[in-house]
């Protein structure tokens, strides 16, 4: 039987490493769908745009899953990346050791359209399952979210992926 990894993208925390609320509800998710067994693979580093914490927002990811009772044992390496490109990058040599294993990537609703056509490239040939948790947020930031992914989405689509 082929194992799980759930993969938690990375999203902000405050330069003192408090977790947002996106980050929050995509990690609560991992917890609730978490059995004993799955991998888990925590991705984010830094960046002006998510972390300017002195800790890898992973890191900060992992310990926070620690204190919901996910055992040590089942986190896989970070993937200490900045970007959602990048996350597909670094979340590649991770997992090609691993033999044959299912990917369940764990983003934010907003986000899940952008994340599936990044990781279908990069990622291709894995089984993958994508899930796009509600974010509760404001509706004026929702929008304004929802509207950077489309101008992100039509760059994918008019320019390719760089990676």
């Amino acid at each position: 039987m082929e194992k799980e990894v759930l993969i938690i993208l990375g999203s902000p925390n405050s330069p003192s490493g408090k977790l947002s609320a996106i980050s929050i509800s995509r990690l609560n998710y991992c917890a609730n769908r978490y059995q004993k067994g799955n991998l888990i693979l925590c991705t984010g580093g830094w960046g002006a745009h998510f972390n300017t914490s002195k800790n890898s927002h992973a890191s900060i990811a992992k310990q926070f899953l620690i204190k919901k009772g996910l055992l040590e044992e089942d986190f896989l390496d970070f993937a200490l990346s900045g970007n959602t490109v990048d996350d597909a990058v670094k979340i590649k040599p991770i997992i090609s050791k691993l033999g044959k294993v299912k990917l369940t990537i764990i983003t934010s609703d907003y986000h899940l359209k952008r994340v599936e056509l990044i990781f279908n490239e990069i990622l291709e040939g894995y089984t993958m399952d994508f899930i796009g948790v509600k974010s509760h947020l404001e509706q004026e930031v929702y929008n304004t979210l929802v509207q950077h992914e489309k101008k992100a989405i039509n760059s994918i689509l008019k320019n390719g992926l760089y990676y």
